[in-house]
């Protein structure tokens, strides 16, 4: 497997009345419904199996996480120096109408204003149909100005003949044009795990 983990450090917590901090490096943004498995996926991104906490409580996480990734390292068999930016997790049911609210200004508000972001990948279940919710999300990345990737988890929960016609159904359900990147991915098996890494990778350079 490519792209070796040097180093992890959670650099920054950001809360719903925190400054973003003004980072050097490239940042690589995570969002997704509180369920997606993103924790999971951040995971194995960064080779650790509980670094990013997977919560048995959906939509625990309510703060923007910034985790630094092989700080100083330059080795082409390496992940790049850079930052992945683990978003709130939205669409939990318990909620509040104004907790709901503040995560969404929290999300919107790093999508238009952090200078280093340089790639957003939202996260859908390959399972479902894109919820509202996943269908806001993308049109928030779309207006700030970027392409978001796809991520399509949780793959290893479906057959293989059902793949093509889920990755199509994620497609149309966001209203994603056809040469939107869609990325199936799992957690168990690593499958994806190199191509987001290669997509993170070529925005560095």
């Amino acid at each position: 497997m490519g792209y070796k983990i040097r180093s992890v450090n959670l650099e920054t917590v950001c809360g719903i009345t925190s400054k973003l901090p003004e980072n050097r490096r490239c940042e690589a943004a995570f969002a997704g419904k509180s369920n997606v498995g993103k924790s999971s996926l951040i995971n194995a991104l960064m080779e650790r199996k509980s670094y990013a906490r997977i919560s048995s409580q959906p939509g625990k996480t309510q703060t923007i996480n910034y985790y630094r990734i092989n700080e100083g390292e330059n080795r082409e068999d390496f992940a790049p120096d850079c930052y992945l930016v683990d978003l709130p997790g939205y669409g939990y049911a318990n909620a509040s109408v104004e907790v709901k609210a503040k995560w969404g200004k929290m999300i919107e508000r790093y999508l238009h204003t952090s200078g280093m972001l340089k790639s957003v990948f939202l996260l859908v279940d390959i399972r479902h149909a894109p919820s509202a919710n996943d269908r806001l999300m993308y049109s928030w990345v779309v207006e700030s100005g970027r392409v978001p990737v796809i991520i399509a988890t949780k793959k290893d929960k479906i057959k293989r003949s059902q793949l093509q016609g889920a990755l199509k159904a994620i497609r149309t359900g966001l209203g994603a044009s056809s040469d939107t990147a869609v990325i199936p991915f799992s957690a168990v098996t690593k499958e994806g795990r190199d191509e987001i890494w290669q997509l993170i990778a070529q925005t560095v350079e």
